[in-house]
């Protein structure tokens, strides 16, 4: 290609494709493309990664043997543990606690607040986290929390948009807990202090958002994740609740059908530590930096996959492990910040998906999977995307309209944090549009629980993305959230009903794992690979910017 001259950022060719943008935003102002029938969204659904052909195989062992899952993930399963068994001494550990809360996120801090308020002993609960307390998917978050508490709206409707956005496949039970309890967990975070944004009668702004029937987003300007987190993570600390940073679990302790504890991995020094527990909680999230089928991702750099693995070992039971979450706005351009999240808010707000004709070709607010369909689709099968400097594919979103039908100012007072990444890049996305396409975002799947967390291995609770069956095969905006804060709070009363039932130590033994292997090798699966694989691996080919692979 010849040499780019860049104009405000964009390369010329780009600004005059931008051009073709504004002059069509006028008789788009009022037009908006109708919702999709039933049939249209399962035929445009063919061409979403999910039901494309490759990417996937059976599972070959265990409890979910047969299943379909993404090549990676079952990489993952079809490996060898990281520690020998022969070489940990479980004889003396170096932490006995009544709790052990795995992951620090939304989920695992909710946890561990309600458990405490619920009296367990603060010296008997111990968090421990990959990173830093707090670097997690949760902290990621942006465009609200769910939670029907408008005179119109019910926890009713909430299920019904969620269990049919997730194609009727959730669990009831569990999703009925989450609507349920959403009203309950928003005045939690505001009660607690969290700065939700509000009208100037004191009442709710609540935004629209894919395949929702009424308003019931509940945000604070496009960091809400932070901001929830931000309140939990004080309450945390001032409750003085023990917490071990850089230390990611890398295998569990067993008795029997029983979960004791885990064996932790010291991220700085290399040092393996002991954990002794009654009780654990597990939210480590979910796996984006696993790169399913190529594809970039908004998720943080821990986010590997290590809890459904570890789990898997155990015998714990998955469920929808053939469903991956691709969020339809992810950055393409510039470069620096491709996958990053531009979130669903956005078109909530009037943002409408443009193609290099200046067509809106799809309405905006289709449950995710289908936008994100709707995208590929006008890339690679219409031909009608945007090509970026570096070869990526990829449609406007006309954020100009947002300041047209929402007066000016208004994308600086909603989305200061968009704004400000990307005006980094000499980008004004109050006068331009932004290149998006389809970005790894969630993890529909994941362990299987009951709608207090519990699983079918004893002792084992989970919480948060790691978890499956809340969201079925396609999750809403804003229900991710809802769904750490919802589990973690049922979570931490479970855990605390258990123990005020004395439920004495088990047994430390890694006696799970050499059945594992023989697993593997029943299975004829020779490999030297192993997991967790605790951080992601961008040596060689294995980089960031790679291009997608299922087109």
């Amino acid at each position: 290609m010849a040499e780019l001259k860049f104009i405000e950022g964009y390369p010329e060719y780009m600004r005059k494709l931008i051009d073709i943008v504004n002059k069509t935003r006028q008789a788009r102002r009022d037009f908006t493309p109708k919702a999709m029938t039933m049939a249209e969204r399962d035929e445009v659904l063919q061409v979403h990664p999910d039901y494309a052909p490759g990417g996937k195989r059976q599972i070959l062992f265990g409890p979910n043997k047969g299943d379909m899952a993404a090549n990676e993930v079952v990489d993952l399963l079809e490996a060898y543990p990281v520690v020998d068994s022969k070489v940990i001494n479980l004889s003396n550990p170096d932490y006995s606690v009544d709790l052990l809360i795995i992951g620090g996120g939304l989920a695992g801090t909710t946890a561990a607040l309600w458990a405490y308020d619920k009296g367990v002993n603060k010296d008997k609960i111990l968090l421990v986290n990959k990173l830093r307390h707090g670097d997690s998917n949760s902290m990621m978050a942006e465009g609200g929390t769910q939670s029907a508490d408008r005179e119109n709206d019910s926890p009713a409707r909430h299920f019904l948009d969620a269990i049919g956005g997730g194609h009727f496949t959730n669990k009831p039970d569990v999703l009925g807990a989450l609507a349920e309890d959403a009203p309950l967990i928003m005045k939690w975070l505001c009660d607690l202090g969290a700065m939700i944004d509000r009208n100037d009668d004191g009442t709710f702004v609540e935004t629209a958002f894919g395949g929702a029937s009424r308003r019931r987003m509940h945000a604070c300007r496009d960091y809400t994740g932070m901001e929830e987190l931000r309140v939990l993570r004080d309450e945390f600390r001032s409750r003085q609740i023990p917490c071990l940073e850089f230390y990611p679990v890398v295998e569990f302790l067993t008795d029997g059908n029983r979960l004791t504890g885990a064996v932790l991995f010291n991220l700085e020094t290399g040092d393996y530590k002991i954990v002794q527990s009654k009780v654990v909680i597990l939210s480590t999230g979910g796996f984006g930096r696993l790169h399913i089928r190529g594809f970039p991702t908004t998720n943080h750099y821990g986010a590997t996959a290590d809890g459904i693995v570890m789990a898997y070992r155990v015998g714990a039971k998955l469920r929808d492990t053939d469903t991956v979450q691709y969020h339809p706005t992810g950055a393409a351009f510039p470069q620096q910040i491709i996958g990053l999240l531009l979130t669903e808010k956005l078109r909530g707000m009037g943002a409408q998906p443009v193609n290099i004709e200046g067509e809106a070709f799809v309405y905006p607010l289709e449950p995710r999977d289908v936008e994100a369909a709707s995208f590929i689709r006008e890339c690679y099968v219409r031909n009608k995307g945007v090509v970026t400097p570096t070869g990526m594919k990829g449609v406007w979103l006309d954020t100009p309209l947002i300041e047209v039908k929402n007066g000016s100012g208004a994308i600086e007072k909603a989305f200061p944090g968009m704004f400000r990444m990307f005006k980094r890049f000499d980008l004004d996305i109050r006068k331009d549009p932004v290149l998006v396409f389809p970005t790894l975002h969630y993890q529909n799947g994941g362990i299987e629980t009951d709608p207090w967390g519990k699983t079918n291995i004893e002792s084992l609770l989970v919480a948060g993305e790691v978890s499956g069956g809340v969201h079925g095969k396609n999750r809403l905006m804003g229900n991710s959230t809802l769904d750490c804060l919802v589990f973690g709070r049922r979570a931490g009363i479970t855990a605390s009903q258990i123990l005020n039932n004395k439920l004495p130590f088990g047994k430390l033994t890694l006696e799970h794992l050499p059945k594992y292997i023989a697993q593997l090798k029943n299975a004829n699966i020779n490999t030297a690979r192993k997991a967790p694989i605790i951080l992601p691996d961008y040596r060689g080919k294995a980089v960031l910017a790679r291009m997608i692979d299922v087109f």
